[in-house]
């Protein structure tokens, strides 16, 4: 009897080795903006197609809104690897490293075929720094163009003086500066409140984050000065992306360079769909005056000499690939 049980349990373990490993991978994705923003949708998306891609042997969780971690938390959380993958707005972190800010200089790349042309330059420096600090980058979406939102009328760099404005990045702290406002850090999380608060009068973002957080509903005029449009990227823990097995690393490489396809037309679409919204709640949708786009275009001057003192000869480097 001890035998034959033996003999089976052999034959067991034998079949076992020999069935394909089913064991699932599980992923938190943390990510900054609402469920309902065009960045969060193609989220959803990308973990869907991962998973249809693997069999279900990875699953990604998408934690939109700033749930799991806050906008300023998810890139070293997934450095640390408290998250497997995230998504980060680069233009954040120009403090740690100048080149994470160059899609957040004024006026440097103001389309969306400019600023897929400054990405190709940026991204085998971002790749290399990334990796440096144990992170890949798996894909990039670009916001629509960024104009300002005001409660009064702007007609010139001038009328923003002494505005409480919102910024969400080193280069919209400097922009106040630059132009007199007083800069308020808010997250965009934390947009409506501010509004609601008057903690904020004054900001520069897109069509997008207004409707995501019902600008109209507290200023009035928005101008669309299509200043920059800073990117969103997906990054991952490279830890974690090794463990996986090659198949499963392809199928993550493919989903994502789908969802950078799909996200860049879609921030294209969202641009037109927006400003419509906008509109249509009554907001006051204008071109900048002659004076307020100079004024803006001073501002960007400034800040990209500033800039390339702080970057030195990689930052030079980079801006002539982008300029070829």
């Amino acid at each position: 009897m001890k035998r034959r049980l033996f003999s089976v349990t052999l034959a067991a373990s034998a079949l076992a080795l020999s069935l394909p490993a089913t064991a699932q991978t599980k992923w938190d994705l943390p990510a900054a903006y609402p469920a309902t923003n065009f960045h969060s949708v193609n989220l959803a998306a990308f973990a869907a197609d991962v998973q249809k891609a693997t069999g279900g042997k990875l699953q990604i969780t998408v934690h939109p809104g700033a749930s799991l971690f806050k906008a300023p938390e998810i890139k070293r959380a997934v450095q640390g690897g408290q998250a497997q993958i995230g998504e980060i707005l680069l233009a954040a972190y120009q403090n740690e490293w100048q080149m994470f800010g160059a899609d957040g200089l004024p006026f440097l790349a103001t389309s969306y075929a400019d600023s897929m042309k400054l990405y190709q330059a940026q991204k085998p420096i971002l790749e290399k720094k990334l990796a440096e600090q144990g992170m890949t980058l798996l894909y990039t979406v670009a916001w629509p163009p960024q104009g300002i939102y005001s409660k009064k009328p702007v007609m010139s760099g001038a009328d923003l003086k002494g505005s409480k404005w919102r910024a969400y990045s080193p280069s919209t702290s400097r922009i106040a500066e630059l132009v007199g406002a007083q800069p308020v850090t808010v997250q965009a999380a934390e947009l409506s409140q501010a509004l609601a608060t008057g903690a904020v009068e004054t900001n520069m973002t897109s069509g997008a984050t207004g409707v995501d957080s019902k600008l109209y509903e507290h200023l009035k005029f928005y101008y669309d000065v299509q200043a920059w449009l800073p990117k969103n990227a997906v990054i991952v823990n490279k830890r974690a992306f090794d463990a996986l097995d090659k198949p499963t690393q392809d199928a993550l490489r493919k989903a994502g360079a789908d969802a950078e396809a799909r996200g860049w037309a879609a921030s294209q679409k969202v641009n037109t769909d927006t400003l419509a919204i906008l509109k249509t709640n009554g907001m006051a949708v204008e071109p900048p005056s002659a004076a307020l786009k100079a004024d803006m275009q001073k501002v960007g001057e400034t800040m990209l000499k500033e800039w390339l003192e702080k970057a030195g000869p990689e930052g030079q480097a980079m801006l002539d690939a982008y300029k070829k």
